[in-house]
Parts: structure tokens; sequence; C-alpha cells
């Protein structure tokens, strides 16, 4: 005689059976299709290393080097056989100075010094431009095949840096800050006069609260390296400000490249520590808006605009965010 339990469960298992019989008749339920992987950003295959003097210094941001296969070579003789006409000069030559050098001819670090004190003796500057070129490609074609110039680091859209060659060589980028100075174009359409803005209305788009960046269907994809990259500015509208007594207006960096600087102004100065993370300054505090005088860039130390050099440029304008820059620097350096 079934206990009161028992028969519970034989009653439960003959309501059952029906529906068991039948699922193990049919066919077996197909294994669900693996979902596909998310695409790969390429930043995540390549290293974050610069070179300085030979080493390898990491910087915690992405790096693509002159010797990848990805990468700029600022130490190339030759032109790009496969840029448009109108980027090449079709000459050759050194766009660079082996070791550094000064106009003088006095050497200070000589071309193959392996030792990074030996640099950080006499480079104390960082210089920050502006590409006026939209991407980093079309920047370094430009310089190397156009214009016949070179920089040390280019900081794409995506916040992606190519360093076109080792620190140790004198980049052609800043004039008489050159044997002193470490460059970066940050990859940016730059700033216009309040009546010229319109030529900047194929690459920037302002919407209620946010401005977006597009690079224009003639650059193909501009030689981005993450794919399908959509751009914001960090801060929306146009920045107004003046520089040299004039005013221009400008669209934001995107954050993407506000936090790779932050990185590599940081990496760079841990091991050139003369470089200091601050800009030249006013009486008031505030940021110099025109260019040093003779004796203020003989004692200053640390990180410039390309418009604090020269009143002939105005990089990296109104809009560039020197606070959160120099404060994100510092913070690095802690």
């Amino acid at each position: 005689m079934l206990r009161p339990r028992s028969a519970r469960s034989l009653a439960a298992l003959l309501v059952l059976l029906p529906g068991i019989l039948s699922a193990s008749c049919a066919a077996p339920a197909r294994e669900p299709e693996p979902a596909a992987p998310p695409a790969r950003d390429p930043r995540s295959l390549i290293g974050d290393e610069i070179v300085v003097c030979g080493q390898r210094v990491h910087i915690g941001t992405p790096v693509v080097l002159w010797t990848d296969v990805d990468g700029y070579d600022g130490t190339a003789t030759d032109y790009d056989a496969d840029a448009p006409p109108e980027f090449m000069d079709r000459s050759s030559g050194r766009r660079y100075t082996p070791g550094r050098v000064t106009r003088g001819g006095e050497v200070l670090v000589e071309p193959d010094e392996d030792d990074p004190a030996v640099l950080a003796e006499a480079v104390d500057l960082f210089v920050v431009h502006y590409d006026v070129c939209g991407t980093s490609r079309r920047c370094f074609r430009v310089l190397q095949d156009l214009r016949g110039l070179s920089v040390h680091f280019l900081l794409d859209v995506d916040g992606t840096v190519y360093q076109t060659m080792d620190l140790r060589e004198r980049a052609w980028h800043a004039s008489q800050a050159n044997t002193r100075s470490v460059g970066v174009e940050i990859a940016q359409m730059g700033a216009r006069s309040r009546g010229a803005m319109h030529e900047l209305a194929e690459w920037y788009t302002e919407e209620p609260g946010r401005t977006l960046l597009t690079i224009p269907e003639r650059y193909g994809d501009g030689g981005v390296m993450t794919p399908g990259f959509q751009g914001e500015a960090a801060r929306p509208g146009k920045h107004r400000g003046a520089l040299h007594g004039n005013e221009y207006l400008q669209y934001d960096f995107t954050p993407e490249q506000y936090e790779a600087l932050v990185k590599l102004i940081a990496g760079v100065a841990r091991v050139l520590p003369r470089i200091e993370p601050d800009a030249p300054r006013g009486a008031d505090g505030a940021v110099l808006d025109r260019a040093l005088t003779d004796e203020e860039y003989a004692e200053f130390s640390g990180v410039l605009g390309h418009y604090h050099l020269t009143r002939g440029k105005i990089d990296p304008g109104p809009a560039f965010d020197w606070d959160r820059v120099l404060y994100g620097v510092r913070r690095e350096l802690r």
C-alpha cells in the first residue's frame, strides 16, 4: 500500500507522462548560435610604449610606433608613393636632425645616445600644435611630403598616438624651440575668424547640447585606427578667445584626445623631468594668450602652445582646455 507522499508523486508522474513521452520523441532542440564577437578595437592590439633613446617607456595609452605596420616614419628620406599628387613635392631627403644639435652646431645629444638622462638635460619643453588637417594620416602627408617638416607625435581624433621618431632626434616643428622640445600635432581643423567659420561646416555639426565631428567622405575613413569612429567635441559649441590681440572661434577637441594627451605629456615628463607640468602664465595666473618675450622664453620650462613661440601661429587655439590637460598631467605625475 502506497504511503500518502508516494501516492501524490505517482499521480503527478501520470499527469506529466504524456508531455515527457512527446518531448522524448521530438527532434532534439538546436543549440543556440554563438553570438558574433564584438569588433575588436585595433588599438587594443598595439602597445602603450614610446621610445626614448632606444628605451621603451610605458605611458598607459595606445601608441603606434614608426616601426609598426600602421606607423608613420618621420625618419624616412623618400615620399609616400601612395599619397595624392598634391601632397608630394617629389623631393627626398631628411626632414629631421639626428640627435640634438643647436643652431650654432653644438651637439647636446649624440645620434646614437642610449641614455635618456642625457636627453633629459637638453629637453625642457613640450610644444602643443593642431594640424589643420583633421586626421593624423593627412597631417603626416602634409608635413612629410609637402612641407618637408616633422614632429615627434601625432594625436588622432580617436586618441591614438603615433610616434614618428625617437625623442632623441631633433624634429622640425617649432623653429627656435626644436633643440629643446618635444612636439605633438593634434588632429583638428583649428580656429578661424568669425567670418571664416563656414570653412568648418563639412567637419562639424552642432546639435542641442553637443557638437559632432565627421570626417568628410572624400577622405574615406581618414586612416583613423578605431573602426567607424564617431567623434564628438569634449565641450559643445564654438569657443571664443583672443590670441595675439585678435579674436578667434574654434570647436573643442575630442575627449579621447584630451585623455591621451594627458597620458602622453605625463609619460614624456616622467623621463624628461625638466618639462614642468605647467604653461606660461601672466601675473593674474591665467595662461598667456600671446607669444613669449625672449627673456620669458629663455626662462620657461614646461608645456606651451605653438602660439607662445611666434605671433605667426595660433595653435592649439582658444578652445584648448589648458586647465583640463595640466590638471590631468599633474594628477598622473603624483
